[in-house]
Order: structure tokens, then sequence, then C-alpha cells
């Protein structure tokens, strides 16, 4: 009875498992930004060719690496009307701090409990983790809901997703995204 219990579930888990792939509809999804407002996908999907980068925490060597190279290349993607959006399990609070302390100019989504990037499919833990960073020679501690893979999404203005890479280099990603992009227009 144990054994038929355990399979049971482990199908249910697997059917659960979201895999999506390049030419399926974008999942709908909706969280708090860096200012506590609500973003939702169906006001920006359609409108423009979206980036959503999920990355693991704000405050750590690689994803710093990431989101300050899409702040530097902010201009190519707003030129070409293509709007980027950063996800982890982080609060509102260290979005917010993140993105005033490193100056980021785009939107970054707190998914605390996970649930944007389970509906990419992306691998999240849901547990709360600290990390420490000094900010004004001050220490603060920054804690998140989940933690989430390092994956990229461009979903396309038809709500397609249009690229999709679950191995990620924190710090080639934005040039690479803006590379299947050239090729996608």
């Amino acid at each position: 009875m144990k054994a038929m219990l355990a399979l049971s579930l482990l199908l249910t888990l697997a059917q659960d498992k979201v895999d999506l792939k390049v030419g399926d509809a974008a999942p709908t999804f909706e969280a708090k930004d860096d200012t506590g407002k609500d973003w939702k996908s169906t006001d920006h999907v359609g409108k423009k060719i979206i980036v959503v980068y999920f990355y693991p925490a704000s405050f750590t060597g690689g994803c710093t690496k990431q989101a300050c190279a899409f702040r530097d290349d902010m201009k190519s993607f707003t030129d070409k009307e293509i709007e980027v959006i950063g996800v982890s399990g982080d609060t509102v609070a260290n979005q917010e701090a993140f993105k005033k302390y490193y100056k980021l100019n785009f939107a970054l989504l707190a998914d605390e409990k996970g649930q944007v990037g389970t509906a990419f499919g992306v691998p999240t833990k849901v547990e709360s983790k600290t990390v420490k960073f000094k900010i004004d020679d001050k220490e603060q501690e920054f804690t998140r809901g989940a933690t989430m893979q390092r994956w990229t999404f461009v979903i396309g203005k038809d709500g397609k997703i249009a690229y999709k890479n679950p191995k990620v280099n924190a710090a080639d990603d934005s040039k690479a995204v803006m590379e299947v992009i050239q090729k996608l227009k």
C-alpha cells in the first residue's frame, strides 16, 4: 500500500512539473515589484518583448554581476522596446535596497514563495535564507523566502517563449540575450 501511495505521489509531482519550451505560451504571472506595487504580466506581454531573468539572491556575487550587466546595457534594450525584469525569492524591501544600491534601471520582482519561478519551471527551493551585506559601513541582513536557479527567458510580443536558457553565465547573460533578440527581429 505504501508503495502505491509513493508511486501516486511521484506521478502527481511529475505531472505538475513545468517544462516550457521555445514556442510555448508564457505563463501568466504577477508579483510585487521593488516598489511594492503589483507587476502583472498581462499589463506588459504583447506590448514589448519581455526578458525575465531569474536569479538566486540579491546582494550576492553572480547575481550582482548579472543585474549590473543588464543595467549597463539597458539603453540597448530600451532602444529596441524590450523590457527587462529580474525575479528572485527576495522580499520587496530587499529588492528595493538592491536596486537602489546598484542603481538598477529595471523592475525587480519579489517571488518570496517561488510561485513565478515554479510557473516557468525554474528549479525553486522554498526556504528562508539570509545574506549579509555591508551598506554605508553597516552590515545588514537580507532574508529571502525562496531560492531559484539562474534561468533566463525571452517572451515575444506574441506571448510565446522565444528563448530559454537554463545554464546562464551571470556576467554574460545580458549580451547573450541581446544576441538572441537581434536574431529574432
